[in-house]
């Protein structure tokens, strides 16, 4: 293993990508700076995403495909098993990348630069989104950080995610060791940054975006764009889902600072839930109607 550069494992998570990996994968071997492998989970698929990366696995000594047959059903569970399975003990950092992003060349390096001079223990940041139209949008996540925000929201897109090793260990032996329930957490991205969070650590938002994130049907989260997705988030909402997840949470990472079962404790601490003033101003309306 290279010690001269920054070692990274790069964790992707595919299910019927055929039509973007290539681009992905691409991107992801240009990168700058940085010695780095590749560990592939191929959820069970109807198109050819899984030879595909068997594929480039022959031609790069550098990706690894994991056993192929399980059906996972979502991209977090797909993400959990590669964080069970994968031995990353070894590297200096994991990166977490989706099947149809594009990476700018100096993603990774941007990341474990702002990681060692911050002493941070994760890094994330903004993104530019852009659709098959050509239109282009920045999602800017790169917020001044509340107190207890990791409880209702993530940093930002999974796929920007770099963090050290020593922590994401920690979170290894949590899925581990509470397998079963850790599969009902539907957001991987919002559930490490909670752990991170809850454990203490520093965590760095970049502004700058280092990947250009793409937009099409099967966006399995996207950017939730539209009436139609705030009407699935309301449903959500309705239905009880958020808030079951919430608790989920909460409960895996040993939070006892905050009671975020009672709706009181949420309307008091509303300043320090989310990020945004608009979703701040969103989640106080929702728990003093009764939606949470």
């Amino acid at each position: 293993m290279d010690k001269t550069r920054p070692n990274v494992a790069v964790l992707l998570a595919a299910y019927n990508g055929a039509a973007f990996i290539d681009e992905q994968l691409h991107s992801i071997l240009r990168q700058q700076g940085v010695a780095l492998s590749i560990f592939i989970s191929v959820d069970l698929s109807t198109d050819d995403c899984y030879q595909i990366c068997c594929d480039f696995a022959e031609q790069h000594s550098q990706i690894t495909v994991l056993t192929y047959g399980q059906k996972f059903g979502g991209a977090a569970v797909n993400f959990y098993r590669l964080i069970k399975d994968v031995d990353f003990s070894a590297y200096d950092f994991v990166a977490l990348c989706d099947q149809d992003d594009i990476w700018l060349d100096d993603k990774l390096m941007t990341a474990c630069t702002r990681l060692a001079q911050g002493d941070y223990a994760a890094y994330s940041g903004n993104v530019l989104a852009f659709w098959p139209d050509g239109l282009e949008l920045l999602i800017n996540k790169a917020l001044p950080q509340r107190q207890y925000d990791y409880l209702f929201e993530a940093a930002g897109p999974g796929c920007t995610y770099v963090l050290r090793i020593e922590p994401m260990l920690l979170f290894k032996n949590l899925i581990l060791s509470h397998w079963q329930q850790v599969q009902q957490v539907s957001l991987h991205d919002w559930f490490i940054y909670a752990f991170f969070r809850a454990q203490g650590l520093s965590w760095f938002i970049d502004p700058e975006y280092k990947l250009l994130y793409r937009q099409h049907a099967k966006n399995q989260v996207g950017i939730h764009k539209g009436w139609r997705a705030s009407g699935k988030r309301f449903n959500l909402l309705r239905n009880g889902w958020c808030k079951q997840q919430v608790v989920c949470v909460a409960d895996l990472i040993d939070e006892h600072h905050l009671d975020v079962d009672s709706r009181i404790t949420i309307l008091q601490n509303i300043s320090q839930l989310r990020r945004r003033f608009r979703d701040r101003c969103i989640l106080f309306f929702i728990a003093l109607t009764g939606l949470y």
